[in-house]
């Protein structure tokens, strides 16, 4: 074991174990935000793992994994909005520390791995994890006048 595997098991244990917790289990509200940060959090420990193991292909991973999480929540804000109306989920500094937690990832793997292709789509893989769950989160919170009427 090496300090990147050590951090993505740290990740993976204190950040996607809570949120699977509470996508099982509690309000829909709580299950919504929950959903939208698991993908949020798994994809740095993709990014972290790929780094700890040598394997590029995990990078393409978490590439899926940014780009179809956060549609995936738009999908379900979508869906839920009549019943997401009464008690619109808030969850605004859950967002933002696991954004700031993705950015840094980023930033370390980026700096660990040298400039070339690699850390251009470690930039994209940044870009979209950041955005799409910003995205995401002011959708559920019915930021978006689409996301609540069809």
């Amino acid at each position: 074991m090496n300090g990147w595997t050590v951090a993505a098991s740290a990740a993976l244990t204190a950040g996607v174990g809570p949120t699977v917790w509470g996508v099982a289990t509690g309000p829909l509200r709580r299950r919504v935000v929950a959903q939208n940060l698991s993908t949020s959090l798994a994809c740095p420990a993709l990014l972290l793992l790929s780094q700890g193991y040598d394997r590029p292909s995990y990078v393409d991973l978490a590439l899926l994994l940014a780009l179809l999480g956060p549609v995936g929540t738009l999908v379900f804000a979508r869906l839920l909005a009549e019943d997401l109306a009464d008690d619109p989920p808030r969850a605004w500094g859950l967002t933002y520390a696991v954004a700031a937690f993705g950015a840094a990832v980023v930033i370390a793997v980026c700096a660990a791995g040298g400039p070339g292709r690699a850390m251009v789509k470690l930039l994209v893989v940044g870009a979209l994890l950041i955005g799409g769950n910003l995205t995401a989160s002011r959708a559920l919170s019915g930021g978006f006048a689409g996301s609540r009427h069809g």
